[in-house]
């Protein structure tokens, strides 16, 4: 065989699927693009990592393409190394992996069978219609600035909510939006239905500003006085506040609520429904770190509220442990044996935000005056 030979059955095959594609994505197959994109990445990774294709060849099997197909784009040098590295991250989460044996003939690409619609148990944390819904741009920009599932499954879950064009996305990955606003540590995977889990792990973040406690305008005769009910209280009385920092879909039954347990009161901080979830939500707040303690206290709580409060149709309760510090590796290693879905969250309060961002806030006394002053819209 030539040495030109292989890369002339890469072109006729990359062609074909390319043809092969236009015509299903004609039919409205979601995804399709994707799909042709995984398919040929791993036809180019199988050739390219094992055949010794050579210095060159996906240079010479863009230009040829472009030649063979006129007026194709997205097929450049970049563009075929991209849906290799596309291929090769996703493909332990696709529900055909090839083989060596399913890519011996050089004259076809198995879009059906690398189809990105059919994902394996080990991949059902991925939120197909987001997944689905990005394009290959936001993907490889995805990839590019990631290195770990959990990671790169943040940042399509958040483009797919927020709509993010590529520029958005771009921004939010040079800020490293993983590690300030990522999930909590949690058990989730462990204790919920893989369809809860994957609501639950998007649901709950790592960390909350509640900028709107200030904890120097309570009065209180000394410092050791700021305790948990004095975050508590300022919850409550801007319980609105707290739920647009907390999350969608929740809605306030009570803070102290009561339970009794073979005569035992029990008063759990605060206590939450949430409609997308089904289920209630019971928040413990804790003003100084994390402690392995407080574990056994939520999980009493959520047992009592499964038990007591519960109704049948309702997912069982999740439990949110709120502290003003934990170190996030400790805490998956003590609760990933607990058998009820909890998660530990931090939190700041405006004593807590830098000097300069503090200053340039208005003064609250000065809000309420020009807030009295501004007259009625007409």
């Amino acid at each position: 065989m030539s040495n030109i030979q292989p890369y002339r059955e890469a072109v006729s095959s990359i062609k074909q699927a390319i043809l092969h594609s236009q015509y299903r994505a004609a039919k409205l197959i979601t995804g399709e693009l994707l799909s042709l994109y995984f398919g040929i990445g791993g036809y180019i990774s199988h050739h390219s990592r094992k055949d010794f294709w050579g210095t060159g060849a996906l240079e010479r099997i863009s230009t040829q393409l472009s030649k063979e197909l006129p007026g194709l784009r997205g097929f450049s040098t970049t563009s075929l190394k991209n849906m290799r590295t596309f291929f090769e991250f996703w493909a332990p989460f696709i529900n055909r992996q090839p083989t060596a044996d399913d890519l011996t003939d050089p004259g076809t690409i198995d879009i059906n069978g690398l189809s990105l619609q059919r994902l394996t148990p080990a991949s059902e944390l991925i939120h197909l219609d987001a997944f689905l819904s990005l394009s290959f741009s936001h993907h490889i920009e995805i990839l590019r600035k990631t290195s770990t599932l959990q990671e790169a499954l943040f940042y399509i879950r958040e483009t797919f909510r927020h709509k993010w064009d590529k520029y958005e996305l771009r921004d939010r990955l040079k800020a490293n939006l993983y590690q300030t606003q990522g999930a909590a540590a949690n058990n989730f995977l462990q204790t919920l239905s893989t369809n809860q889990a994957r609501k639950a792990v998007g649901m709950f973040k790592d960390e909350y500003l509640l900028d709107f406690i200030n904890v120097e305008e309570i009065e209180v005769d000394k410092a050791d006085d700021v305790d948990e009910r004095v975050v508590e209280q300022a919850i409550v009385r801007n319980i609105k506040k707290f739920i647009m920092t907390f999350g969608r879909d929740f809605a306030f039954i009570g803070n102290q609520y009561h339970l009794e347990v073979f005569g035992e009161e029990l008063f759990p901080d605060l206590l939450f429904f949430n409609r997308e979830l089904n289920c209630m939500v019971v928040v413990e707040l804790k003003r100084g770190a994390f402690k392995p303690g407080y574990i056994g206290q939520l999980q009493t709580y959520m047992r009592a509220l499964d038990d007591k409060v519960r109704k049948p149709h309702e997912n069982p309760t999740i439990g949110i442990l709120l502290c003003k510090s934990a170190n996030k590796a400790f805490v998956e290693y003590v609760i990933r044996d607990y058998n009820s879905p909890m998660g530990v969250a931090t939190y700041r309060t405006a004593a807590d935000m830098d000097d300069r961002l503090r200053q340039s806030l208005p003064d609250m006394e000065e809000m309420r005056q020009l807030l009295m002053d501004t007259p009625d819209a007409d």
